[in-house]
């Protein structure tokens, strides 16, 4: 066959692109994900029983805006990162910026906090399970975000898996929200960003192979 009539049958056989496919993907993965990450913490943890009261204090939506912030960031760097070619720009600093403010409002709270009380500021109650429960619980959102991601073209594939993992712990972490007791900045400073970041390791690992193509 020769070069030109293969060309023109490769070009007659092309399809339309798609230009919907990633926000569509990336949609019902983090919609799976958010679903399967809250019946969890439902059946296996348990709301909190005064989330109501809870819920009307400047506080937990504090807390809240942290994974949701970082949730868009990540959305927003995969998006690029999706695509090959593709580079990044300034959007790493959404995930930098909520990074930056959460610790800057731990060292500022426990500047402010006596001496004696820094360290129960930091461990919380429940540090010993925050982590590992955020881990958990983002489980069935990497499944579903990597899903998206293998569906498109991603290049640079650790990175790609990093941000990824990162993105599932940020929809697991609020889920968490829904039970975890803790209201001190420090305290998310450290075991949610921890948590996140346990994803994130395994997504930036496993990327180059579940991401090749």
């Amino acid at each position: 066959m020769k070069t030109d009539d293969l060309i023109s049958m490769l070009a007659t056989g092309a399809a339309p692109v798609d230009r919907h496919a990633l926000s569509r993907r990336f949609g019902i993965a983090v919609a799976v994900g958010t679903a399967l990450a809250t019946l969890l913490v439902a059946t296996m943890l348990h709301v909190r029983a005064d989330l109501a009261d809870v819920a009307a204090t400047p506080l937990f939506w504090a807390k809240v805006a942290l994974p949701l912030s970082l949730l868009l960031g990540t959305l927003w760097m995969t998006a690029r990162l999706a695509r090959p070619g593709m580079t990044t720009g300034f959007r790493w600093l959404g995930i930098a910026v909520p990074f930056g403010a959460v610790w800057l409002g731990a060292i500022t709270a426990v500047a402010q906090t006596p001496a004696g009380e820094r360290a129960a500021a930091i461990l919380g109650q429940t540090w010993r399970v925050c982590p590992l429960n955020i881990t958990l619980l983002s489980v069935p959102v990497f499944i579903a975000v990597f899903w998206a991601l293998r569906g498109l073209a991603p290049t640079r594939l650790a990175l790609t898996g990093a941000v990824g993992g990162l993105l599932s712990g940020a929809v697991a972490t609020l889920a968490y929200c829904l039970h975890c007791p803790e209201m001190g900045v420090a305290f998310w400073a450290v075991w949610y960003v921890l948590g996140m970041l346990v994803p994130t390791a395994i997504g930036a690992l496993l990327g180059p192979r579940l991401l090749r193509w």
